[in-house]
């Protein structure tokens, strides 16, 4: 399979140039505080900021640096409720519910918004709009009825692009129009996380890398940490390790299903080049169940691409040229493009596609990002704090929710080639139909 290498390629996050992990390892455990977190991603490190800021002692513990799990291997795209309806995951339940939930994920982009700005994050935040790109034309149907949605219940300006206006946005002719929603943007997820633990260490919370936990023992009103390091009591514990989660809490351990999601980011490109590929710089998906997504680098020089090499998982050397491949059926003018790095990350899914919020055994826990983590992680690990704080204006869409098991599960993810295997016959499927 065609695809070159660059000299310097490196199995590691683009992101992570500008903002590798950092080993905190040099920090002490302390011997108790009000509050253990567990997992260090947008979510565990926006909850620990907003309970530090209110005085709380919190610690949060990561198995492994700081900044090196899936919150510094995304897209970083930031959305605010496209993803319920475009998978479908608020078809079945009560328009109450599915109204609540929309509200919410519009809460969770305006949090965002305001966290940046309140903390002057270095984020490279852009505001830049995302479009979604019907892959047949019968997909562009539906983008009408998304659309209507957004409109109605996220307040989006969210618009449909005909064929012929993607010529402005997405040179080429592989798409069939689009869905553009402009209040959508783009992140340096890596700075992101960054910024946050910064800002939740600069409010007094203590940050632990190399600390996996691996258990948690119930002592009667409070609760004894086991760790990588060291014991630490605590008065109550968050669990946030969505794709990451493994044995610690078997209940969350049977609910969250992770799935691997690849990247690649190419040689920066050749002057002018970059208005060719993304005249508006917006953040791009399409319809297909097997989709991919792909968007300009902030500094606007390297084209960053995701998608699933294959329906199995292999390795980032091996899934490199597939994912160039895919690339080029968009652009078949990106085939000279070196790839520089490919990295990939585990997204957390739940069976019913939605996150979930609430507590087992006495542990409280929030996660389930199914691919939209961004603002929508960052917000439940806020509205996780403000339930820890007893500050809740309202119980959030997400907390109490029936939380599904897939059959036969029990951690080992066994089903996914198939489920992939199913989506990509699909997708040939629809292609045929038109």
């Amino acid at each position: 399979m065609r695809a070159t290498l660059a000299a310097d390629f490196k199995l590691q996050p683009y992101w992570w140039d500008a903002a590798p992990p950092e080993d905190a390892r040099n920090q002490a455990l302390p011997k108790s505080v009000d509050v253990a977190i567990v997992g260090a991603g947008y979510c565990g490190l926006c909850c620990a900021l907003e309970l530090a800021e209110s005085g709380v002692e919190v610690a949060v513990f990561d198995a492994g640096p700081l900044g090196s799990g899936a919150s510094t291997r995304s897209g970083g795209m930031v959305t605010g409720g496209q993803k319920f309806v475009v998978s479908g995951a608020i078809k079945g339940v009560s328009a109450e519910q599915s109204n609540h939930m929309l509200a919410d994920a519009r809460e969770s982009l305006e949090l965002f918004e305001t966290r940046v700005a309140t903390y002057d994050l270095d984020a490279d935040y852009q505001r830049c709009g995302r479009i979604i790109l019907a892959a047949t034309r019968r997909h562009y149907g539906r983008l009408e009825g998304w659309a209507t949605l957004l409109r109605q219940k996220t307040g989006t300006r969210a618009s449909l692009l005909p064929p012929e206006a993607l010529r402005g946005e997405v040179p080429g002719r592989r798409f069939f129009g689009g869905l553009l929603i402009p209040e959508y943007g783009g992140v340096h997820p890596a700075k992101y996380h960054r910024s946050l633990r910064q800002a939740a260490a600069g409010k007094g919370a203590s940050l632990h890398s190399h600390a996996a936990v691996t258990g948690v023992r119930d002592l009667g009103g409070r609760y004894l940490l086991q760790t990588a390091r060291g014991e630490v009591e605590a008065r109550r514990v968050f669990v946030a390790t969505n794709g990451y989660t493994g044995g610690l809490v078997p209940f969350l351990q049977r609910r969250i299903i992770p799935v691997a999601s690849y990247m690649i980011a190419t040689q920066p490109l050749p002057e002018g080049m970059m208005d060719h590929f993304f005249p508006q710089r917006r953040m791009l998906s399409d319809t297909r169940k097997d989709l991919a997504y792909f968007r300009p680098s902030p500094d606007g020089t390297r084209i960053l691409f995701g998608a699933r090499p294959g329906i199995f998982e292999i390795d980032e050397r091996s899934a490199a040229p597939h994912l160039h491949a895919q690339l080029r059926e968009i652009w078949p003018e990106a085939a000279d493009l070196e790839i520089t790095h490919c990295w990939r990350g585990h997204v957390g899914m739940s069976m019913d596609r939605v996150p979930h919020l609430g507590a087992v055994d006495g542990l409280h826990y929030a996660v389930g990002c199914n691919g939209s983590g961004v603002a929508m992680m960052s917000y439940l690990g806020y509205q996780s704090a403000r339930k820890l704080l007893g500050r809740q204006n309202r119980p959030s869409a997400f907390e109490g929710l029936p939380f599904p098991s897939p059959p036969l599960y029990s951690g080992n993810p066994w089903f996914v080639p198939i489920t992939a295997g199913w989506y990509r016959l699909r997708d040939k499927v629809d292609a045929l139909l038109g």
